[in-house]
């Protein structure tokens, strides 16, 4: 979770799913249909491109991770061609709005999920193998990881694995592994490491390209919310 200024963003897209609540002034979203909307809460599912325009203002934003419960559950929400549009976004957070009015930063963010997960939905128990590929993913991305190797390893054939994490996750396995080595890194740099070190031991080449796989998840320099962001997973 991410507390703070929204700022000006180009257009980018997540690999996690995004729950936006302005807490303070007026923030505008874009799609990657050039639709714009003022909103006051917003659903992002993974992979959808947007831009966000809200100089002065303030919002809370929660990542969830897309193998977690809460980010599949959150992630259906949306079907088909919903992914993509701004308006099914801005109506998948509806009952989130109030949760704006909470008291502190971390209330507007549980109450907001609370609002979109806390009611009756039926669980979906994802592949086992595919569990396993992503544990073992976790456990290997201080260095190369390779969907050969992977699908070797949890006895399912490479383009079986591929289909998996797209069909469940939303991902392609290569964005899903530069997301993974992102949390990675920003973990590592809230626990005190610097943007190098981060960048080398979750599996980047250099800084440089830590910063350019950020940016184009997130639409900004690391250096705004790296040490801030908390993790919904």
């Amino acid at each position: 979770m991410f507390a703070g200024g929204v700022g000006i963003t180009g257009l980018h897209s997540h690999a996690a799913v995004q729950l936006m609540v302005v807490t303070e002034g007026q923030v505008e979203l874009q799609d990657l249909y050039g639709q714009r909307l003022v909103v006051r809460a917003a659903l992002i599912p993974t992979r959808a491109v947007h831009a966000v325009h809200g100089p002065g203002a303030t919002a809370v934003f929660v990542y969830c991770d897309p193998d977690a419960l809460l980010g599949r559950t959150l992630q259906d929400c949306f079907t088909g061609k919903q992914r993509d549009r701004l308006g099914a976004w801005a109506a998948a957070a509806g009952p989130a709005q109030r949760a704006a009015e909470a008291p502190t930063q971390d209330r507007v963010g549980q109450e907001s999920l609370r609002a979109l997960a806390g009611g009756p939905r039926p669980v979906r128990v994802g592949h086992p193998a595919l569990r396993r590929a992503i544990d073992r993913t976790q456990s290997l991305l201080g260095g190369p990881v390779r969907l050969q190797d992977l699908a070797a390893a949890v006895d399912l054939s490479p383009s079986r694995l591929g289909h998996l994490f797209a069909e469940e996750l939303g991902l392609s396995f290569p964005v899903y592994l530069r997301w993974a080595r992102l949390r990675r890194a920003m973990e590592l740099v809230r626990e005190g490491a610097t943007l190098t070190e981060a960048a080398h031991r979750a599996g980047f080449a250099d800084s440089s390209h830590l910063t350019r796989v950020f940016h184009e998840m997130f639409g900004l320099a690391p250096s705004v919310v790296l040490r801030s962001i908390r993790w919904n997973t």
